[in-house]
Parts: C-alpha cells; structure tokens; sequence
C-alpha cells in the first residue's frame, strides 16, 4: 500500500469511522489522488460518495461536486457538517445572500467540498465567482446522467466543462453506479476525460430483490402492503406531481403516515418533508 492510500485509509477511520476500503474504492482512490481523470462505476451502496470525499480531505484546495439533487446535496453536506467537515452545497433554493456568504467561504479556503447542481456551472456570473477560489478536483456524480445513451439524461450535465472556460484544467472525477460501455465511453468523450482510468465493480446486491406486481386497485395494493411492514420506511414513485399528492391523501385517509415530496412545493417546505422521512416521523414518502 503506497503513501497515498495509507493517508486516505486514515482519513477513511478518523472521519469516516470505516476501517477498510469496499471493493473498487481503493482503486478509485489511488488514481484520484495520483491526479488522473477517472470514470468509477460502483453498485448503489458501493461508497462511491467516499471516493471524492477523502481526496477532498486530502488536497490543498476545495473539491466541487456537480450533484443533480437538492436532497442529495443536502444529505451529503449535513452528514460531513456532523463528522466536523467543512462542506456546503449551493442549489437553487437558496437566496443571493446565503450563496454570497457560501462564495466568501470559499474564498477564504474554509471549505473543502462544494456541491452545485449542474445547471450552476451554466452561470457565467458563477463560473467567475469560482475563477479566484483554488479547486484541486471536480466530481461528477450520477455522471451517466451526461450520456444521451443513458437512462437519465440531463442536458445541463454537458456543460459542465464550461467551467474551464474561466479556469485551468483539473482533475475530474466521474461517478456513476449504472454505466453500459457505450455510456462509459460518452461520459469520458462528453467530460473530454484525458486517458482516463476506468473501474467498474459489480452491479450485484443480494440484499436487494425486483418484482412485479400487477393490480387493478393500486391504492388498497400499497395499503394492504404498508401495513405489512408497519415497522419500515417506504419510497413510492409516481408519475406526476399531481399524482403524488393524491396517492398521498389517499394513503392518510387510509390510516398510513405519507407525505408527498415534488419540485413543485416550496424548498422550506420540501425540506422539512426531507427532514421528517429521514429522522423516521415520517415513514412513507
């Protein structure tokens, strides 16, 4: 194990409370920190949030994280805030004076993770915000949503590079947990990724299962299946906003404590929602 790794292994116990690398971790880690670009693929739960953290904590400068969710961003930066990581996010529902106060931050290098939303880095006025902070990696996270190819794409995600055009080249990390070779290779085309490593472990987890369940009567369905697992938290999906509001006033006029989330409420709202499944108030969402 070279001098690097030893330094993230460490920083892995001290902060993380981990005291050994998952699998592929380790790999992505070292050719981060050796300052090569790198296209990582890691199951969902495979730690890839970890394999930007640490070299963040390693680095001189501040790391940025191009992240596609609020509540994503939120998560990550509150659970760093609490293991004394100076982290912050900055997204879309956030005032001018809360996102100036973040960027003064910034500048005096005391932060050393930032997460923006993609269409972020679109702004020029932002782009010349950062161009005086010094930034030693920029991690792209969900990176398949950049790929017409993938399943997820997001248009703003192929922009990111514009953030070169106020700055020097970096490093850059892309993260992803569901890439095809053709995605793989539109994410590093896409990046313009300079003889990028790749690293791709299993897609495998025996600890989830799929299924299919086909129902006229969705409704009682979910309620009958809720009340099977009184004791446990639930995430349903719907097609529309309109959609999750009314599938979640049905399940409260059955007896099932669910709320709706969407981008369509109000951030204080949206994230007191947030709040509430996460801590268990709330178990259905």
């Amino acid at each position: 194990m070279n001098q690097l790794i030893v330094r993230a292994a460490e920083v892995l116990r001290t902060t993380f409370g981990y005291d050994t690398f998952r699998p592929g971790q380790e790999d992505i880690l070292g050719a981060v920190l050796r300052g090569r670009d790198v296209v990582g693929v890691l199951p969902t739960g495979g730690g890839k949030s970890l394999c930007y953290q640490v070299p963040a904590l390693l680095f001189p400068n501040m790391t940025v994280v191009v992240s596609p969710l609020i509540a994503l961003m939120k998560d990550q930066t509150e659970r760093l805030q609490t293991r004394g990581v100076a982290a912050a996010a900055i997204h879309g529902g956030m005032g001018a004076g809360d996102i100036n106060n973040i960027i003064h931050e910034a500048h005096s290098g005391r932060i050393k993770l930032l997460y923006v939303a993609p269409e972020r880095l679109e702004s020029v006025t932002f782009r010349r915000q950062l161009r005086t902070i010094p930034i030693s990696l920029l991690a792209v996270d969900e990176a398949h949503c950049i790929s017409e190819w993938g399943h997820d794409f997001r248009p703003a995600y192929q922009n990111i590079t514009s953030l070169f055009e106020d700055r020097a080249r970096i490093p850059i990390l892309a993260l992803t947990a569901t890439a095809t070779p053709d995605v793989r290779a539109d994410i590093a085309r896409s990046l313009g990724l300079t003889d990028a490593v790749e690293i791709v472990r299993g897609f495998d987890r025996p600890n989830l299962s799929f299924c299919v369940e086909r129902t006229a009567a969705k409704i009682e369905f979910l309620t009958r299946t809720l009340r099977t697992h009184p004791n446990e938290s639930a995430i349903i999906y719907c097609g529309s906003r309109r959609r999750v509001e009314s599938v979640a006033e049905d399940l409260r006029r059955r007896g099932i404590a669910a709320e709706g989330y969407h981008a369509g409420m109000p951030s204080r709202e949206r994230s007191d929602v947030q709040d509430r499944f996460l801590n268990g108030s709330t178990p259905v969402l």
